[in-house]
């Protein structure tokens, strides 16, 4: 009996047995969807899917093109699937996870996978993903960052690829379309920027100073400040274009003779000397002395002289000459410092005649107060300098080539029908590098307008021109006042070649004078230091010059005078 009452029981004690395994068997199937294997996955693949989700963004360079896209550096803002993680907890798939497909889990197609494509998911198509298609993704296609509609960066739209919205323009100006056409570029203190009607293009510096050129009859007509010129096509020798320019300023007249450079669809002017020395004399120039000669201010002739006292704490004169080379970057210099100080004399000019016609603050001008001396703080470090004279010493070692055949014109004879030239222009020559900057020019470093001025120094980095026509250079040495030192700057390869052509006219001035100086005052003396003719005659100065400048300035005046209206009528705004 009592084996049968044992009996009964079992069936009751295998019930309650299976009861109780039973229990931890549900709690833990239904623990196991939240937590389990797919948990330890998602963590870590919530932060490898940030990253590689905004790679696309660095698919959107094209937005180098324009610079505005180091702008779009928002999408590394992207990188908010970090920020999904700062929720309570991380790893699962109901709230808290991080970056999954249904509310908060780990980039999967399902609950807890990883790499799918719905929301939540990094790198897939729909809102909230890094690098989608839709509102608030880095690097898609719609506002936000990197697409084609308004507000992008790098876009084709408003702050994109429109003029005014590259990285050239400076934060805080405005850009006006004009009645009856053209555009304008409006500062966010209500000077004029810049302005183009009619073959016109009006640009005023971030320090004051106005430059115009108009393009009209085949003519290239150019003022700055008070002076300026004209360039026309003079001849064709050797399959060159050459062209004259009558220039004219403070009454006087000379002509400068240019070699055409067709490049990268635009042409540029480089300078051709009008006279050349002997070889041997350009030889004498980059080779050094036999014994270092001391020469002093007062041999140069510089004490007293105002733009000597107003820079000489920037700038040094080498205590001793090893060669002629190192006598001509002193010569360089102090001609581009001379220049700036009369740049800086007739800025402050202009802008106090301008202030007693127009009301404070609207006087258009910009920078009229004279940046205070250099102080000995701020110095052409001897590097900078040293590249100027190695700079100085390949040229001349260039000329000396040059000068065997007349600067190295083939032929006199007639250029062949639709011959073109197709020759980089010495501004972008990979051996040239360092430019001494020959008068005001305004650009563009991190967004903010700053001004170069005669006598700064600037490294050419990049060799090929945007589609603006501007390449890369570093600031190497800048006056007080000027563009900081080391910045990486935007720079017009018109500027630059400006630059050279002044460094090589005054170079062959310098030579001129090495000439009458040589053998003088414990110079060694040179071996032959004649000239000739170059082999292509510069014409005779175009008198009528003087009265094209002028009118271009009226013309000039009464565009800005209706932009300045338009501009405060709020048309155009863009």
């Amino acid at each position: 009996m009592n084996r049968t009452l044992g009996i009964e029981k079992m069936p009751r004690q295998w019930v309650a047995f299976l009861l109780l395994m039973m229990v931890p068997a549900l709690a833990w199937s239904q623990k196991k969807p939240s937590g389990g294997g797919s948990a330890p996955k998602a963590a870590p693949q919530s932060h490898a899917s940030a990253p590689h989700a905004s790679a696309p963004s660095h698919q959107a360079a094209p937005s180098h093109g324009s610079t505005p896209s180091h702008g779009s550096t928002a999408s590394h803002g992207s990188t908010p699937s970090h920020a999904t993680t700062g929720r309570p907890a991380t790893g699962g798939s109901k709230p808290a996870q991080a970056g999954g497909n249904k509310p908060a889990q780990a980039g999967g197609s399902r609950p807890g996978q990883t790499g799918g494509s719905r929301p939540g998911t990094a790198g897939g198509n729909k809102p909230g993903q890094a690098g989608g298609n839709k509102p608030g993704v880095a690097g898609g296609n719609r506002p936000g960052a990197g697409g084609n509609k308004p507000g992008v960066a790098g876009g084709n739209k408003p702050g994109g690829n429109k003029p005014g919205g590259n990285a050239h323009q400076p934060a805080g100006t405005r850009n006006v379309s004009l009645k009856g056409g053209g555009r304008a570029s409006v500062r966010a203190n209500g000077q004029i920027r810049s302005v183009d009607r009619g073959g016109m293009h009006i640009e005023h510096g971030v320090r004051g100073g106005r430059t115009v050129v108009t393009e009209r009859n085949g003519a290239r007509i150019v003022t700055r400040g008070r002076g300026g010129y004209v360039q026309r096509a003079y001849v064709t020798r050797g399959g060159h274009a050459y062209y004259s320019r009558t220039f004219y300023a403070g009454g006087r007249y000379h002509v400068g003779l240019y070699r055409g450079y067709g490049w990268g669809g635009h042409t540029y002017f480089g300078f051709y000397p009008g006279v050349w020395y002997h070889p041997g004399f350009y030889g004498w120039g980059w080779h050094p002395w036999g014994v270092p000669i001391a020469w002093g201010i007062g041999a140069w002739g510089w004490g007293g002289a105002p733009w000597w006292g107003f820079y000489g704490g920037w700038w040094n004169p080498y205590p001793v000459y090893a060669a002629p080379y190192f006598w001509l970057t002193d010569y360089l210099l102090a001609d581009s410092l001379q220049a700036a100080y009369a740049a800086r004399a007739e800025a402050n000019a202009d802008a106090m005649a301008a202030d007693a016609q127009a009301s404070a603050g609207d006087s258009g001008g910009g920078g009229g107060d004279a940046a205070p001396a250099a102080s000995a703080g701020v110095t052409l470090s001897p590097e900078v300098k040293e590249a100027i004279a190695q700079e100085v010493k390949a040229q001349l070692a260039a000329q000396e080539a040059q000068a065997a055949n007349q600067g190295g014109a083939a032929s006199n004879a007639p250029a062949p029908s639709g011959a073109s030239d197709q020759t980089p222009p010495p501004a972008l020559d990979p051996a040239n590098r360092t430019f001494v900057v020959d008068s005001d020019v305004t650009v563009v470093a991190n967004g903010q307008e700053c001004g170069l001025t005669s006598g700064d120094v600037v490294t050419r980095l990049s060799d090929t021109p945007d589609a603006d026509q501007n390449v890369t250079a570093s600031v190497s040495a800048t006056k007080k006042g000027d563009c900081p030192s080391g910045a990486t700057v935007a720079v017009k390869v018109d500027d630059l070649q400006e630059m050279y052509n002044h460094f090589q006219e005054t170079l062959t001035n310098g030579m001129g004078e090495l000439a009458k100086k040589q053998g003088t005052g414990g110079m060694p003396k040179a071996p032959d230091a004649s000239t000739e003719a170059s082999d292509i005659p510069a014409p005779a100065p175009d008198t009528s010059v003087a009265k094209t400048l002028q009118d271009q300035q009226q013309q000039a005046d009464q565009t800005e005078s209706q932009v300045k209206q338009e501009a405060a009528a709020g048309g155009g705004g863009q």
